[in-house]
């Protein structure tokens, strides 16, 4: 047999043992809950590996916290906030009539304004947000964890995701249980010292430092606690899976 054909068969033999881990991973996957919402077509069984992997070795990991020295001065605001009246109108009032309301599996479905949520137990983190365009900062953020405003609403033992809403429609995203639960997830009330500003996501933003930046949703003002996400959209969990980009985004 000449080098070149010992060569193709190898690599032959290489790519169907890869195709056939990764099918056996997928199916182990599925059987322990481990796929993502958007785990289905080309990129499906590379996503679900990705996600497995982190959930299996990685579900409490924490992402680095800095010190105040190394806070990013002055950081990036991306995008343009809301331009429509009736957010002009709750920013002229120093979103006083803001509410965060939560629904779906819980018991006890409420809504919370601002004041509220600054009266819970606060947790402060120092932390790095990437953007997935390559730019970043590090910055002081402020406010409730999510698991502690879940825990007020009684969320039911079958719920698997946390969908949220911002007040500009078209954006929404979702976490699993991991997430949402995470100690350092929490519902952005302040950032520097301050009140978040308007121009990155306040008065209310969903912070989650250990995904992408587009998971730190702006201007949350609705949330849905589920135990599937098919039935939202084009059902990949989000608005970002929809336009491409990767349901989970843990870095």
């Amino acid at each position: 047999m000449s080098p070149s054909r010992r060569k193709w068969i190898a690599r032959g033999a290489t790519a169907l043992a890869g195709a056939s881990g990764v099918a056996v991973a997928a199916r182990l996957a599925d059987k322990y809950g481990l796929i993502p919402p958007d785990g289905v077509g080309v990129w499906g069984p590379g996503e679900t590996l990705t996600y497995a992997a982190q959930r299996l070795l990685g579900a409490n990991a924490l992402a680095r916290e800095f010190t105040r020295d190394q806070i990013t001065k002055p950081p990036r605001a991306n995008g343009r906030p809301p331009q429509d009246e009736e957010f002009k109108r709750l920013e002229a009032s120093g979103f006083t009539d803001w509410r965060l309301a939560i629904s779906g599996m819980v018991d006890r479905p409420a809504t919370f304004s601002i004041a509220e949520l600054k009266s819970f137990p606060q947790r402060g983190q120092i932390t790095h947000l990437a953007c997935e365009e390559g730019w970043s900062y590090i910055a002081e953020w402020a406010g409730v964890p999510l698991s502690h405003v879940l825990n007020l609403v009684g969320m039911q033992p079958r719920a698997r995701f946390v969908v949220y809403y911002s007040f500009q429609t078209r954006w929404w995203d979702s976490l699993d249980m991991a997430d949402a639960l995470h100690p350092q997830t929490i519902l952005a009330l302040g950032m520097n010292g301050a009140e978040i500003p308007v121009a990155h996501g306040g008065p209310l933003r969903l912070r989650v430092p250990r995904h992408l930046g587009y998971k730190s949703l702006k201007y949350v003002t609705r949330m849905v606690v589920t135990d599937t996400v098919k039935n939202l959209g084009k059902g990949l969990g989000g608005a970002t899976p929809e336009r491409g980009y990767a349901w989970y985004a843990g870095i």
